[in-house]
This record gives C-alpha cells, structure tokens and sequence, in this order.
C-alpha cells in the first residue's frame, strides 16, 4: 500500500493500483489508436475532472474484443481502473462482447485489491465507457 496526500485527506491506494497508474497498459498515446478499431465510447465529464475514451476491436467472427485501448485524463484511480478494465477484457485471447456488457465495477476494483470510497466513481466511469463503445460496435454492425 502506498499513501497520498491531497487537500490534507490521506488516501491508501493498493499496489496493483500503483502499478496500473505508474505503468498503464494498453494506453492510447495519440488522438486515437494507429490500430482499426470497430468501437468507440466515452464517459465522464471535464467538468468533474475524470474523462475515459476507450477504442475497441471486435472480430466479427467471434465475437471477442482482440484490442482495447483507452485514453484516461483524471485521478491515479481513474487511469489504473480504466488500465485494469483494458487487461480483463483482453485476458486469454480477447472477452466476448456479452461477457463483457457483464463486467461490473466491483470486479474491476476488486481486481485493483480495492479502491478508496471517494474513488469508486472512477470504475463506474471506465466500465460505462467500456459499455457505449461496445453499443458503438453494435450500431455500426447495422
């Protein structure tokens, strides 16, 4: 556990969490991904200061997500979730899109070793913009 400091409140983030913010994986550099994706989503708000992008590719043969990149500006908690997020999906091969609509927030601060109460809104905001860009995918399916 390591322990930050921000407006004088301490908040004790996991290590997986400080691995995730320090070391990002699968984290979009550019505008967007120099890889085709199929599916685009956001969340978040400017205003409140977290905004997640996520870019996906699904094969249309199987169904599964092949790459997940995201592009996070906010809070560590909101960089490593949406860090996380994207190694679940892509774990052995790729999520099917299915399962993945069932990924919730508490699995993905569970795969975190937890997240401070005040951060938990940052799980929500990856997942949902996991969610929109797999609706994206759908849409542009028709």
């Amino acid at each position: 556990m390591f322990d930050i400091k921000h407006n004088g409140v301490s908040w004790i983030y996991s290590d997986k969490v400080k691995k995730h913010f320090l070391n990002p994986k699968n984290f979009i550099t550019g505008k967007t991904p120099r890889w085709k994706f199929n599916g685009y989503g956001t969340s978040g708000s400017a205003a409140c200061g977290d905004v997640m992008r996520v870019w996906i590719l699904v094969d249309a043969k199987t169904q599964k997500i092949k790459r997940f990149g995201w592009k996070t500006f906010g809070c560590a908690s909101a960089i490593a979730t949406t860090s996380m997020l994207s190694e679940m999906i892509l774990n052995r091969g790729g999520m099917n899109i299915e399962k993945a609509t069932l990924v919730t927030p508490q699995m993905i601060i569970a795969k975190l070793n937890g997240l401070p109460v005040k951060k938990v809104h940052c799980s929500v905001l990856s997942d949902r913009a996991l969610k929109n860009a797999i609706e994206d995918f759908k849409k542009n399916l028709n």
